[in-house]
């Protein structure tokens, strides 16, 4: 399995994150090639807009292992190895355009400055109202701590009444909602919540003492607790907890035309094997899902 640097590089990589997470629509990707292959086989799919620009624009953050900017500014993870996979389908390259929060990076896809967004977001009725959403991945909440505290943090029962850093917006900050009442159940005192703008800044505030646990998908709380199993611990949210499996989509704005061609190349690379060899990859199968599916929370 793929993990992060090791923890001694992880706090610059960290900061580094989080200086190009402020400068929001600063594209931290190499520049795209402009020349489509038009022969591919899903090319011809594509609106008039993405064959004329030649490229897909693509929202992110820093998220590891989703996305790393690493010492030299390249971005690696499972999006860059997911999107040149989309890419043989598609005929045509994505670029990763870092914004600053979620709220950005909708906003953005709304205003036509970005063509898509691969979270991890979960898909929820309302964001399919404005957005069209290919589920390809599920996920638990997941809550990470220092490890030379987890005489104290490591029950369950202790998330309650504890500082949770999460990023504004995202699936902890709902599943904390859940989580809270299950404390409220156990007499306990709720978890305060303290809204960050990307993933590096939650890592962070754990790391400062501004927070106890930083909520997060499991797939990265299981990517950083494994950079460094002597640093980072982690429990994740059980379903009497309320965690439930949230469906993570990659998020397009309704009516740029790329919903049914994005949907058409997860379907080709479920097919091919590429799906399941970039989750074996990385160590996330058991989020896997067995086929991709377009705006499940709104389709008949």
């Amino acid at each position: 399995m793929r993990t992060t640097k090791s923890v001694a590089a992880l706090a610059p990589l960290l900061i580094l994150g989080l200086v190009a997470g402020c400068s929001s629509a600063a594209s931290n990707a190499e520049p795209a090639e402009t020349e489509a292959a038009t022969e591919a086989p899903l090319y011809d799919q594509l609106p008039d807009a993405i064959k004329d620009a030649g490229v897909i624009k693509i929202a992110g953050d820093t998220h590891p292992p989703y996305r790393t900017i690493e010492e030299g500014g390249e971005i690696t993870g499972i999006d860059p190895d997911l999107q040149t996979a989309l890419s043989e389908q598609l005929g045509v390259p994505f670029e990763i355009v870092t914004a600053s929060g979620l709220d950005a990076m909708l906003t953005g896809m709304l205003s036509g400055r970005f063509d898509a967004f691969n979270g991890p977001v979960r898909t929820t009725p309302e964001r399919e109202a404005e957005f069209d959403a290919v589920v390809w991945m599920t996920t638990r909440t997941s809550y990470v701590y220092l490890a030379e505290r987890a005489d104290e943090l490591s029950d369950p029962e202790a998330l309650c009444g504890a500082r949770v850093a999460g990023v504004t917006g995202s699936v902890t900050e709902s599943q904390l909602a859940r989580y809270n009442e299950w404390c409220a159940d156990e007499g306990l005192d709720p978890a305060e919540f303290v809204g960050l703008e990307d993933s590096n800044a939650t890592f962070l505030a754990v790391n400062s003492d501004r927070a106890d646990y930083a909520g997060t998908t499991q797939s990265a709380a299981i990517d950083l607790q494994a950079s460094d199993p002597d640093t980072y611990e982690f429990i994740v949210q059980s379903d009497e907890q309320g965690a439930g499996v949230d469906q993570l989509a990659m998020f397009m704005p309704k009516g740029n035309g790329l919903a049914e061609p994005m949907l058409a190349a997860f379907e080709a690379i479920f097919e091919n094997g590429e799906y399941e060899r970039i989750m074996t990859e990385w160590g996330i199968e058991d989020t896997a899902v067995d086929a991709p599916t377009l705006n499940p929370m709104t389709s008949k």
